[in-house]
């Protein structure tokens, strides 16, 4: 028994602003990812190489802020943040305010496997990538047209957006309205090891040097086989601040909730009285999936080796309208 869940950011994700072509794209983004999970899954890999290929995927979509599609600082530049944890060992890695690294996820992973530490940032992150041989590209791989248009929207406005407002057509979606991005997978493999991964390239506009959540071990990513494995994706400060994916797991442990009652707890009671917005995907020890999210739409996906496979954005779809 195998499962696999992802998600490719949440926030205020209008149909009415989608066409169908776009949403199409999302739709066809995540499916593409998801497969790629799943493969080493039904072939008895591990959990941990399942969420890292997955989050590779997604980074190497433009579409969404991880990797190639990520999001440029106040001063035009790129810098991104991911991390990866493994359920069984509990060990981690993670890099942040990393540039012209290809896929982050995979200089994670070498910092889980191959390192003592487990957060490495900037030129210390660099140095190890170089000495891991980890594909590096040209800041030019890292340039798409509505995530340039954004920033220069949000910095001569002033205003740092905590994700990106915008589809890939360069429109609005909702600029009364913020839409989060990140990118992660949690999967179970079939021997019942957790494994979580995270990946962002953080905040349009955002000043050079923050970092979120996603870089953060307990905070944007989690994984624990006693427990579960968590992804986050939302307002990275107040996921740093309730340490968001640790709660949960805390709250499975120690008040013995459930996946679901415990995510709930934390994306809609707990985060919402912070001020926080987002959401989460999540998977338990037994496969049992969680999708909460407190704001109008989250990309995600999920499979299971017994069939379901599924693919959403709004409340009123799949887990996510239960």
């Amino acid at each position: 028994m195998y499962t696999l869940v992802i998600h490719g950011g949440a926030g205020a994700l209008s149909r009415d602003a989608m066409t169908p072509e776009i949403e199409n794209s999302f739709r066809s983004g995540l499916s593409h990812a998801l497969n790629i999970g799943e493969a080493i899954l039904k072939r008895g890999g591990s959990s941990l190489d399942a969420v890292e290929a997955a989050v590779k995927e997604l980074e190497d979509c433009p579409l969404f802020n991880a990797g190639r599609g990520s999001n440029f600082t106040f001063d035009g530049i790129n810098e991104m943040d991911a991390s990866i944890m493994e359920g069984a060992t509990l060990r981690a890695g993670a890099v942040s305010m990393v540039r012209r690294i290809k896929n982050p996820i995979s200089l994670a992973r070498k910092l889980l496997d191959k390192n003592e530490h487990v957060l490495l940032t900037a030129e210390g992150a660099q140095r190890f990538a170089r000495e891991c041989r980890i594909a590096e590209v040209s800041d030019d791989y890292f340039h798409t047209d509505f995530r340039w248009r954004a920033m220069l929207r949000n910095r001569d406005s002033g205003s740092s957006k905590l994700s990106e407002d915008v589809v890939p057509d360069g429109e609005v979606c909702d600029p009364l309205d913020k839409k989060f991005g990140t990118v992660g997978a949690v999967a179970m493999d079939i021997e019942g090891n957790l494994a979580a991964a995270t990946s962002t390239g953080g905040t349009t506009a955002k000043y050079p040097g923050r970092v979120g959540d996603s870089a953060i071990i307990g905070s944007g990513t989690y994984a624990n086989n006693e427990t579960c494995a968590i992804s986050c994706t939302g307002h990275g400060e107040y996921f740093i601040r309730n340490v968001t994916a640790h709660e949960i797991s805390n709250l499975m442990m120690y008040k013995g909730m459930s996946l679901n009652e415990a995510a709930d707890e934390v994306v809609h009671k707990q985060l919402i009285e912070m001020g926080g917005r987002g959401g989460v995907i999540g998977v338990d020890t037994k496969g049992n999936i969680a999708v909460p999210f407190n704001t109008p739409g989250m990309y995600h996906a999920y499979i299971t080796s017994d069939g379901q496979h599924f693919t959403g954005i709004f409340k009123d779809e799949g887990i996510a309208a239960k």
